[in-house]
Order: C-alpha cells, then structure tokens, then sequence
C-alpha cells in the first residue's frame, strides 16, 4: 500500500470512531466472559494447584504471544510456569514437559494443527490438559481434559478478521486464572516482591529502614544540656537537617531540626543562651529499623516531615534517614 494514499485517506474523526469502536467491543467481549466463568474455571485451578510439575502454556501466532504474557504472569504470582511453542515441541521441545505437567493450549479456532499434532503425546505421558478456546465444540476443546471458553462475537477488527477481541479476551481469563491461583496459594506482596528484586516494586517491598537509614557517627546526637550553638553544629555537620536530644542510656528524649532553626530566627530567639532542651521538639516521630522503608515514606509524607528517627523497642536511637536517603535507594 502507498504510504501517501494512506495519508491522502486518513480521517481524524474516523480513526477516533473505530479507536472508541475498539475499545467498546474489547471490553464488551471481556464482561461476557464472566457469563461463562463456571465449574471448568474452578477445576482448572484445582488442578494447576495439584499439579506437582510446572504449569506449561502453548499456542501459536497471535495465541502464542498471549500464552507467554500469561506464562510471565504466573510464574510471577507464585505459580511455576514457562511458554512452550507448538511448532518447536514437534521438533524435539516435546521433552521439557513431564507427566507431572498441565498443558494450557490456547487457539481462538481451537484447530489449530500444530497444538493437535502434540496434544495426544502429552496426554499419552501422562499429563493433564487445559484448553482455551473460543469454540467449544472444536477438536482441541474435546481433546482437553478441561475446556475454558474464551469466544467472542466479533473482532474489533473492521473486517472481523484480525485476532483483537479475542486475544483479549483470552489474556483477561488467563489473568483470571492467574489472580485465582495467587489467592489459593495465599501468595503476598512479599512474595511478589521476592520475584521481582530487580525491580521498584521489589525495592519498595523488600527495602528496610534498617537498609537505609545512616547509622552510628552519622548520626548527630546531644545530650539535652548542650549549648544551642554547639548542637547547631552537630546539626549542621550531620547533613540531616536534624539533630536527635538523647539520655544517658541512649533514648530519645527529643529533635531540633532546621524548620526548627527557622522558627527560632523568626520568633527572635535568642540562641546564643540556654541549652538545646529549652528548643527542642520532644517526643518525636520515630520509626523501627525492621519497617517498610514505604512505610517510612508514606509516614513523612503524612506528618509533612522531611526526616526520621530510627529507634529500638526500648526506643535507644540508633539511626536517622531523610528524603535523600530514600531517593538514593530507589525507594521513590
């Protein structure tokens, strides 16, 4: 086609009419799904969560690029999985399923020749098979052991011909499936995290206060009965902003931060007398070193806070991070 007739041909208000016409009929073919989520669906996940092998999932064209997403996206929810393509396992990939496996095949015609040609020597060693399709009377749904109707009544397609609401629909059951399997198996955002470390949900999930906040000289503490000036050097060579009042033993009795020092000036304190227990904030916001470094995040956020203080259960000071801190760590 010549790109120039192409352009000649384009209409603005017609691409806005089939992208709104796209959009009604995807998500039209995705709400009829749930009409159809019925015992097979449960079994399904029955038997996915007994299965002792891997969960193997396989479709060709159009079908196989949705059975890696929903391959990706079981093995991240705690359900072991991987994409075997139909042409390869033909030729020898065969082998990497086991009788301990369940096979999830999916083909919108539910012919496709490829998946039918491997189907009987899966079932003949032993494994189990699950088929999304979205015919119910095809040969793959018949040949499954479980058959998962995934059909739609049209394409978005303007000539109803390319795979566009139903690859959509058969990505939304394989989430389903997926979300199903996640609540049974009790999986948990620390678990998700642990699949993803690489990543900033993993950062956020896996990522302790204790992991990032500074400790021991980094840290500038004084006793209560320190000169204002003095502990505004504290603060100041610390490079936190804040400078923690502590005991004897160690616990914290109370902060002066710069917000601080900017109040004094403006009420014309005089910092030159007393000690920095006359000007301190006392019982101040603390965290535990074993919390969520988010937690510590959301905390400052909501306290309009720009520091904290890390404190033990008996609450002796043993750390301080601010903003920076969790920037550099990725945590925001």
């Amino acid at each position: 086609m010549n790109p120039s007739s192409s352009t000649a041909r384009f209409s603005p208000e017609r691409a806005l009419e089939l992208g709104r016409q796209t959009l009604a009929i995807e998500a039209a073919a995705v709400d009829a799904l749930k009409g159809r989520i019925s015992e097979n669906f449960a079994r399904a996940v029955e038997l996915v969560l007994q299965c002792q092998g891997r969960l193997i999932v396989s479709g060709m064209g159009k079908s196989g690029h949705i059975a890696r997403k929903i391959a990706a996206t079981m093995a991240s929810t705690g359900t072991p999985a991987y994409f075997v393509h139909p042409g390869e396992a033909s030729h020898g990939d065969l082998g990497m399923i086991t009788r301990h496996d369940v096979l999830l095949a999916l083909s919108n015609s539910g012919e496709s020749e490829e998946l039918l040609r491997i189907v009987p020597a899966v079932k003949r060693q032993g494994a189990r098979v699950v088929a999304m399709t979205g015919v119910p009377t095809s040969t793959l749904a018949r040949e499954a052991d479980i058959h998962l109707d995934a059909g739609v009544a049209q394409e978005a397609c303007p000539h109803n011909l390319a795979p566009t609401a139903s690859t959509t629909a058969a990505l939304a059951l394989g989430d389903a499936l997926a979300v199903a399997l996640l609540d049974a198996r009790g999986f948990s955002p620390e678990d998700f995290a642990r699949s993803h470390p690489g990543g900033s949900l993993g950062r956020r999930l896996l990522t302790h206060v204790g992991d990032v906040m500074r400790a021991g000289e980094r840290v500038p503490a004084v006793p209560p009965a320190t000169g204002i000036p003095e502990a505004i050097i504290a603060m100041s060579r610390g490079g936190l902003g804040l400078v923690a009042i502590t005991d004897p033993a160690n616990v914290v009795i109370g902060i002066f931060t710069d917000g601080d020092l900017r109040r004094a000036f403006e009420k014309r304190t005089d910092l030159q007398q007393g000690d920095i227990a006359s000007v301190m904030h006392p019982s101040p916001q603390t965290i535990a070193p074993e919390r969520l470094a988010v937690e510590a995040v959301e905390m400052m956020e909501r306290l309009r806070i720009n520091a904290l203080l890390v404190v033990d259960a008996e609450h002796r000071l043993i750390g301080a991070l601010n903003m920076h801190d969790l920037f550099t760590a990725k945590v925001i």
